[in-house]
């Protein structure tokens, strides 16, 4: 049977799609190559170019193929965006998980791990954050994803499609032998943007405030590799495929990382300069953002390869350095 993976030609679903092809498993990607790529998709690897609001493209999907389960990674995915398009969230991250779950009630596809985000729990009263704390999105990119949980929890009790939600902050990293990485236009993770300066695609990096109550001054945040999150997912759907009920995973480090200590990590990764300005602070960004993945070791059995930044950041720079254009070159 086939694992349907949307958003497949994306960073972090091209990424799930290399992992589901090492375990011998047969993905199906859906795409519509809004930020995702194609060539991000091996050729051997059945491919719909459809958007999952199109009930019919998703019909012939399901029909055409014998589909398992699902992977949902297929959302607008941007804070700043969200707050200036927010329709667009809504009836891109939304609707487009109404019409997918229509689509499983209707072909008795009873399996979606889903690509949730701690963006959910807005600003936190407390660090690291646990998966019971109070979920109060503070954009409506955390809002779409909260509703977009709400809904599977429905669905779930009413017509026993079973789900893992996985919610993280930052994502970083590439596959190991650099093949596939992270390719956005225009760039807006802090990883690729740093690596732009050693690349010489800017001239330096802008740290934004550095009188935050933190151990450096500058924000913390979470980050986890992009191979560790997709062993993450893969866990979840053998942790559905055993039975288990619907439940919820926070994935992060426990930790977190300044920007200062990001800076510092790419600089040894790459073994050059980078010139750091400072920026004032921008509206609305926490000092601290830190996911506790306790429960998901528990439970799950899951644990990150990758556990410092250095080598994190090193995989990200063998694709950047080698992949300057992203997918264009």
């Amino acid at each position: 049977m086939a694992i349907l993976v949307c958003g497949g030609a994306g960073y972090i679903g091209s990424h799930m799609v290399d992992e589901l092809l090492k375990r011998g498993e047969a993905p199906v990607v859906v795409d519509n190559l809004r930020t995702g790529h194609r060539q991000a998709v091996p050729e051997n690897v059945k491919f719909y170019q459809d958007d999952i609001r199109d009930e019919k493209a998703l019909d012939k999907i399901f029909t055409e193929n014998d589909i398992e389960a699902v992977i949902h990674f297929a959302a607008c995915s941007l804070v700043g965006e969200s707050m200036e398009k927010p329709l667009l969230y809504l009836n891109n991250n939304v609707y487009g998980m109404q019409v997918l779950l229509e689509a499983m009630v209707k072909h008795n596809i009873d399996k979606i791990v889903f690509s949730s985000s701690a963006a959910t729990y807005g600003e936190p009263k407390k660090v690291p954050i646990m998966e019971d704390d109070e979920t109060k999105p503070t954009n409506p990119y955390g809002e779409s994803k909260l509703t977009m949980e709400k809904m599977m929890k429905w669905v779930s009790q009413i017509h026993n499609v079973r789900y893992t939600s996985l919610r993280y902050f930052n994502v970083a990293g590439a596959a190991e032998d650099g093949h596939i990485g992270e390719a956005h236009s225009p760039e807006s993770h802090l990883v690729p943007i740093i690596l732009q300066v050693p690349l010489k695609q800017r001239d330096a990096i802008t740290v934004y405030g550095e009188d935050y109550p933190t151990k450096d001054g500058t924000c913390i945040r979470d980050y986890v590799h992009v191979v560790d999150l997709a062993d993450a997912h893969m866990k979840a759907l053998e942790y559905l495929r055993a039975g288990n009920k619907s439940d919820i995973f926070n994935l992060g480090s426990g930790n977190g990382f300044s920007v200062k200590e990001m800076i510092d990590a790419a600089k040894k990764a790459t073994g050059l300069d980078i010139k750091v300005i400072t920026g004032k602070r921008r509206p609305g960004d926490p000092a601290q953002l830190v996911a506790s993945s306790e429960k998901a070791e528990r439970v799950l059995g899951w644990q990150p390869h990758y556990t410092d930044m250095e080598s994190i950041i090193s995989t990200a720079w063998k694709w950047h350095k080698n992949h300057p254009e992203g997918f264009k070159d």
